[in-house]
């Protein structure tokens, strides 16, 4: 029997934390993997790999945290308080937005496993859906968070939300680019 009656808020509060970095991970990795910034040092292969582990450990993580939050006595949830936004007493706009975040990250990782089986299109608009997803399990974190009033909770999410920005921006850049650009430049500098 588990003797520490803080075992489980402390246990929510990691779970929380390391959710967030782990989709974070997973967003930049997607990002690596289809800006190819690093394409001197990376293996596309690799990077898939890690990108899909990193989604799968940020799933685990997060059921976790939902569990150690309903087996904690300090706030009292009940199952319609994690599925149901605005119906927490607690914080609950603070709460919906992990709610919110929880169903996307839930729809990027459900047709993930069945992508080649959705027309290419349809997955592809559902898996950007991991970019709304990282940014209101961010807004969930400051909002609900016990330790974003922390300068290393801060510099965490700053620096998350830098990378996870510098390299959407790339991804949008390097996307507008004309598909037969690469080879136009080698012929320019030949």
């Amino acid at each position: 029997m588990i003797t520490n009656s803080q075992f489980w808020w402390h246990l929510s509060r990691s779970t929380g934390v390391v959710a967030w970095i782990l989709m974070g991970l997973s967003v930049l990795w997607g990002l690596l993997l289809t800006t190819r910034v690093m394409r001197a040092v990376d293996r596309p292969a690799w990077l898939l790999d890690l990108h899909r582990w990193l989604g799968t450990l940020t799933w685990s993580t997060l059921a976790a945290h939902l569990v150690s939050l309903y087996l904690d006595s300090y706030v009292q949830f009940s199952a319609r308080d994690f599925f149901v936004p605005l119906t927490s007493t607690w914080k609950p706009a603070a709460v919906a937005w992990g709610i919110i975040g929880m169903y996307l990250i839930l729809v990027v990782q459900i047709t993930s496993r069945f992508m080649k089986k959705l027309p290419r299109p349809l997955w592809h608009a559902l898996h950007l859906l991991s970019y709304p997803a990282f940014a209101t399990v961010t807004v969930h974190s400051f909002a609900a968070g016990s330790d974003s009033d922390k300068n290393w909770f801060f510099a965490l999410g700053a620096v998350l939300v830098a990378l996870v920005f510098v390299l959407t921006i790339a991804r949008v850049l390097i996307a507008r680019q004309p598909k037969d650009a690469p080879q136009r430049r080698a012929r320019a500098i030949s």
